[in-house]
C-alpha cells in the first residue's frame, strides 16, 4: 500500500499543508492584527472609545466568525476566483482560510490587549504618550507573551481548517484522507494523515509554548 507513489503524495500533502496553515496565518494577522487593535482601542474603555466604529467592527468579526468554514468557503468562490484564478488546490484555499482567520485572529489580539494592566497604560498617557506610543510601545510589548500564546492557538485552528478543506479539493493532507481513506477505503492512509495533522499540531504548539514562555518576563 505504502508503495513510493504514496509516500511521495503524502510528503507533497505536508507541504501543501504547511503552505496553506503558514500562508493563510500570516495574511490572517495582516488584517487580524489591526483589526484587533481597533476593537480594543475603540471599546468604552480603550485608549480613545469610539462606540460607532467598535460596533461596526463588532458585527463584521461576529458575522464572518459565525459562518461555518466549509459554508464560507462555497460562498466566497467567486470571490476565490476573482483573486488567484480557480476556486480548488492549496492556494485557491487559502483565500477562505484567510477570511476565516481574520476575525477569529482579531478577537484573540483584542482579549490579549485588554489583559494589559491599565495602570501602565494611563502611566503613558500621563507621561503625553500619542496612541499609537501607547499601542507599539505599551499595549503590543506587554501582551506579547498573549499575543503568542494567541497565535499558537489560531496556527492550530488553521490547521484544522485546512484539513477539513480537503472534502471540497483544498488539497493537503485533508484531500488525501478523503480521497484515500473514505473514497477508496484505504483506512491506513487515513489513519497516517490523521497521525501526521496531530504531530502538526503539536509541533506548532510545542514551538509556540517556548517562545511564549522565553518572553514572558515573570519566568526571567
Amino acid at each position: 500500500m505504502f508503495d513510493q507513489t504514496i509516500v511521495n503524495m503524502i510528503i507533497k500533502g505536508i507541504g501543501e499543508t504547511l503552505y496553506m496553515t503558514l500562508l493563510s496565518t500570516l495574511f490572517g494577522y495582516i488584517i487580524g492584527l489591526p483589526m484587533g487593535i481597533e476593537l480594543a482601542a475603540s471599546d468604552r474603555d480603550g485608549i480613545r472609545p469610539n462606540a460607532l466604529e467598535y460596533k461596526i467592527l463588532d458585527v463584521v468579526s461576529n458575522i464572518l466568525r459565525s459562518v461555518p468554514f466549509l459554508i464560507l468557503l462555497i460562498l466566497i468562490i467567486p470571490f476565490t476566483k476573482m483573486l488567484v484564478g480557480k476556486s480548488y488546490g492549496s492556494t485557491a484555499t487559502i483565500v477562505p482560510l484567510t477570511v476565516s482567520a481574520a476575525p477569529f485572529i482579531a478577537r484573540m489580539v483584542e482579549s490579549s490587549l485588554k489583559e494589559v494592566d491599565p495602570g501602565v497604560v494611563e502611566a503613558a498617557k500621563s507621561m503625553g504618550a500619542t496612541n499609537m506610543t501607547i499601542i507599539t510601545r505599551v499595549l503590543l510589548p506587554e501582551a506579547r507573551t498573549s499575543l503568542i500564546n494567541g497565535m499558537t492557538i489560531a496556527i492550530g485552528t488553521i490547521l484544522g481548517y485546512s484539513a477539513m478543506a480537503g472534502s471540497v479539493g483544498g488539497g493537503g493532507l485533508g484531500a488525501i484522507a478523503i480521497q484515500y481513506g473514505y473514497y477508496r477505503y484505504e483506512f491506513g492512509i487515513m489513519i497516517v494523515t490523521v497521525i501526521l495533522l496531530v504531530l502538526l499540531q503539536q509541533i506548532f504548539q510545542t514551538i509556540g509554548m517556548k517562545v511564549s514562555n522565553s518572553l514572558d518576563r515573570r519566568r526571567n
